[in-house]
């Protein structure tokens, strides 16, 4: 049931008495200028990972143990009594739809978001906390963000945040950037993934962290308890993989085990990361591409293992556009113009994978619908994505036995095209 309009304006009420108070204590601080930061589609032309770059040697399938570091001291956040919330109670499947930090921190964007999900069936919010260029996007008191600056202000107010969300039951998820990030990379290169010579290993110009360093682990996983502090029910990571090149095969990760694979050690990362966040009692979710469901090649290249990866997570989200599959995907001449086909098929095939997963039979199955328009490929590769191609990722979803998906438009620019209304 959404929340009556009179909850809205007694917190505005409020809010604008605490303002005042503020004046007249003269304690108000002068906003950053917000700048809306260009937010990549992760678009890497998934489907071609195998077409592009060789297999890795030998790859070790026997289960490994890695040391996890010591839990550190949990300070419970006045939002972990937020239980009382239905979806809490009773977990609702999830409508979502992505927001950059900047339209979720600007409250006539936030508001006008909110709106929009007010009056289709949308439910939740994937909200950037460190988004792709590497910046948190809310205060924390990490130490390592406040040594290299990695703060960004677009949610200066993460409680006027997640009071807004809250009082709409609208699902708040933390989107957070794991292995790709260029700014700490570049300031503290012992995270990083480096060359032969010991110089930064750059893809196109960005320079990611290396997935075999406890530092990094810890880096991203501090960030994620500061997100379920804020009031973030899940947190879901994305980037959590190696870059999708054979250039990384020359690449220097430091002292490693020979033994353990890319695989291998973003499992074990979600292993860690799981550990470290059970007394948060969030969820767990994980963005991986969409060919690594049936693609060996492109698992063992980019380090997902569909299967292994579901075992340590609450929710697994391939990004199953149909724009990034091969002509031919599925029987389709032009993948982008089947949206019903590819993701029917896709989810088939990820039923089929997770069929036997007797470790994790709770687990949620949550794909990225597409909600762009993949100009980029030209005609006649291409089609506009309107309503009637998201209902019909959306009706594909639900024709293969999954009751979850989240929407992504990189611009935030949604339609209500295709959706329904949040009594249908």
């Amino acid at each position: 049931m959404k929340n009556t309009r009179w909850i809205k304006s007694a917190t505005i009420i409020i809010s604008s008495i605490l303002i005042c108070i503020m004046i007249i204590a003269g304690c108000v601080k002068t906003p950053e200028e917000n700048t809306i930061d260009a937010v990549a589609d992760d678009s890497v032309d998934s489907s071609n990972v195998s077409d592009n770059l060789t297999e890795d040697a030998s790859e070790s399938v026997e289960e490994k143990s890695y040391p996890v570091v010591d839990s550190v001291t949990i300070v419970e956040a006045d939002y972990m009594s937020y239980n009382a919330i239905e979806y809490e109670v009773a977990y609702t499947p999830i409508k979502g739809i992505y927001l950059s930090g900047y339209t979720a921190g600007t409250e006539t964007s936030r508001d006008s978001m909110i709106e929009f999900a007010d009056t289709t069936e949308i439910n939740a919010f994937v909200i950037d906390v460190k988004n792709d260029d590497g910046f948190i996007l809310f205060d924390t008191d990490i130490a390592v963000a406040d040594e290299i600056g990695s703060e960004r202000g677009h949610m200066r107010d993460i409680t006027a945040v997640m009071d807004d969300l809250y009082a709409h039951d609208i699902y708040p998820i933390a989107r957070i950037v794991a292995f790709k990030d260029p700014y700490l990379s570049s300031k503290l290169t012992d995270y990083a993934i480096k060359n032969q010579d010991g110089s930064l290993f750059k893809y196109h110009g960005v320079s990611w962290m290396n997935p075999y360093s406890m530092d990094a682990w810890i880096y991203i996983v501090d960030i994620a308890k500061a997100a379920a502090e804020a009031g973030f029910k899940e947190v879901q990571f994305d980037y959590i993989r190696f870059e999708a090149t054979s250039s990384l095969n020359n690449a220097d990760f430091g002292d490693i085990d020979p033994d353990v694979t890319r695989k291998d050690i973003i499992v074990s990362f979600l292993e860690y990361a799981s550990t470290e966040l059970a007394p948060y009692d969030i969820k767990i979710s994980a963005d991986v591409f969409g060919t690594i469901i049936t693609s060996e090649v492109d698992a063992r290249t980019i380090g997902q293992d569909y299967y292994r990866m579901s075992e340590y997570l609450d929710v697994i989200c391939p990004m199953v556009y149909p724009s990034h599959y091969a002509k031919g995907s599925y029987g389709t001449a032009y993948p982008d113009k089947e949206p019903y086909t590819i993701i029917y098929g896709s989810m088939t095939d990820s039923n089929e994978v997770l069929g036997d997963l007797v470790t994790n039979e709770d687990i949620i199955v949550r794909p990225w619908l597409q909600a762009f328009t993949a100009s980029y490929l030209k005609t006649p590769n291409y089609m506009v994505y309107d309503g009637d191609a998201i209902r019909a990722q959306i009706q594909a979803t639900y024709d293969a036995g999954l009751e979850e998906w989240i929407l992504w438009k990189a611009s935030n620019t949604y339609s209500t095209g295709g959706l329904l209304g949040p009594e249908e």
